[in-house]
């Protein structure tokens, strides 16, 4: 049986959770209504080609919280230009206001932290009592 915390790929087993947040150019309040809809459901499509797993997801009218999981062999920031880049071509296609006040969608910077099960002090003991046992 698989412990349901846990998935794995053709080399490894793995729990790679990570917390994504970006904002648009300028913080400017421009996900709501239709483009938060469609923001959303476009998130969802990139995950599941770039087979991502959305744990969570929060739109504001000024940031994008998404809690991730994905395979080890997926570097964060690539998966935070995959998002970003897909959606921001999209959504300023679909809406043009987006591309008369904006630049380009997304500040080019974003946030991403890494999440786990187990504390760092946890780790630290259980390496060191490793001699021990």
């Amino acid at each position: 049986m698989t412990d349901a915390r846990y998935r794995k790929n053709s080399g490894s087993v793995f729990s790679l959770k990570y917390h994504l947040v970006f904002c648009p150019k300028y913080r400017r309040p421009v996900l709501v209504g239709e483009v938060e809809k469609r923001l959303r459901e476009l998130l969802a499509e990139k995950a599941a080609e770039i087979d991502v797993t959305i744990e969570a997801l929060e739109v504001m009218p000024d940031h994008v919280h998404m809690f991730i999981s994905s395979d080890p062999t997926e570097a964060p920031q690539r998966l935070a230009n995959q998002f970003k880049g897909y959606t921001s071509r999209i959504l300023r296609r679909e809406f043009p206001h987006l591309k008369s006040r904006l630049p380009s969608l997304w500040s080019r910077s974003y946030f991403i932290s890494s999440t786990g099960r187990v504390s760092e002090q946890a780790v630290k003991h259980y390496i060191e009592a490793q001699k021990s046992t």
